[in-house]
């Protein structure tokens, strides 16, 4: 199916299964961003490029190998702001702001995509007004409201938890133009999009003045190797399928489940302390996706949203 596509179904197991393993997969991106830039000292928009380049160009043979036609016009100019948005502006801000902002609390903070896309949705005109989404993505925002100000307590900086929240900003914005967008096959839409974040990225990399080092230990290249071909390569197929199954408010809590797996990662492979304080934010956030998401469980007709 191609992406752009504005596609009216109910929720399948298939559908359901792949916004699940997207989740999971997603949580651990969290923990392999937070080790290589914080644990390992990578430079963070040095090591997004590098993840996007790899990604961009096993993208690239797929949509050769399927013969994906080149998109032109509306679609290509969807294809550009999909790559600057949901690649170059969210894992920008995003492995900027994990640098100093633990993963459990980036993650949760990435929970406030569904009011954001919620918002920009109603905006563009796309969906209409529902008060259990408001009410949804309310609760989603008390519950990192939470986690947000146990950070600050804890003496994490507050610009690394702005970015974190900009690069949410960034990411319900590229769903919005994917839906906007004429369609387009998923893989050259991914190649696009990629190879659009990593040329930002560099240019970032040189307006920042940051090292070109890369990953020097067995962990580190296994962290990386995981982020380019399970948590890009894998998690933006099943982005791009689910999105075209739901609307862009349902995929958006995306941003909700991701952290739970983030925390339960961060807490085994990073000995991250799971606070008292998060667990009661991390129940708000769930209390919201069932209203947001996953109460309705079926049909995720756009008109209907």
């Amino acid at each position: 199916m191609e992406v752009g596509s504005d596609a009216s179904r109910r929720t399948d197991s298939a559908t359901l299964g792949a916004f699940l393993g997207m989740c999971v997969v997603a949580g651990g991106n969290v923990v392999a961003i937070r080790y290589l830039v914080a644990d390992q000292d990578l430079a963070p928009l040095w090591t997004a490029a590098v993840r996007f380049f790899f990604a961009a160009a096993i993208f690239a043979i797929i949509a050769a190998v399927r013969r994906a036609p080149f998109p032109r016009g509306k679609a290509l100019t969807g294809a550009l702001l999909y790559g600057a948005l949901g690649f170059g502006g969210f894992f920008g801000f995003g492995y900027w702001g994990l640098r100093d902002a633990p993963a459990a609390a980036g993650g949760v903070i990435l929970a406030t995509g569904p009011l954001l896309t919620f918002l920009l949705a109603l905006a563009h005109g796309i969906e209409r007004f529902r008060w259990s989404g408001l009410f949804a993505a309310a609760v989603v925002v008390g519950g990192t409201a939470v986690v947000v100000s146990e950070g600050l307590d804890q003496g994490v900086p507050f610009g690394s938890l702005l970015a974190i929240l900009a690069a949410a900003a960034c990411g319900a914005e590229a769903a919005i133009v994917i839906k906007r967008s004429p369609p387009v096959h998923p893989a050259m839409m991914n190649a696009i999009g990629m190879g659009v974040a990593t040329l930002i990225l560099l240019i970032l990399t040189v307006v920042y003045d940051e090292s070109y080092a890369l990953p020097e230990t067995g962990l580190a290249w296994t962290a990386q190797a995981y982020l380019v071909i399970a948590g890009s390569v894998g998690v933006f197929v099943l982005y791009l399928f689910v999105l075209g199954r739901w609307t862009a408010s349902a995929v958006s809590y995306e941003f909700v489940l991701i952290p739970l797996v983030g925390v339960v990662l961060a807490a085994w492979l990073l000995d991250e302390e799971i606070t008292g304080t998060f667990a009661i934010g991390s129940v708000l956030v769930l209390i919201g996706v069932y209203f947001g998401a996953l109460r309705r469980g079926g049909d995720r007709n756009p008109q209907e949203a």
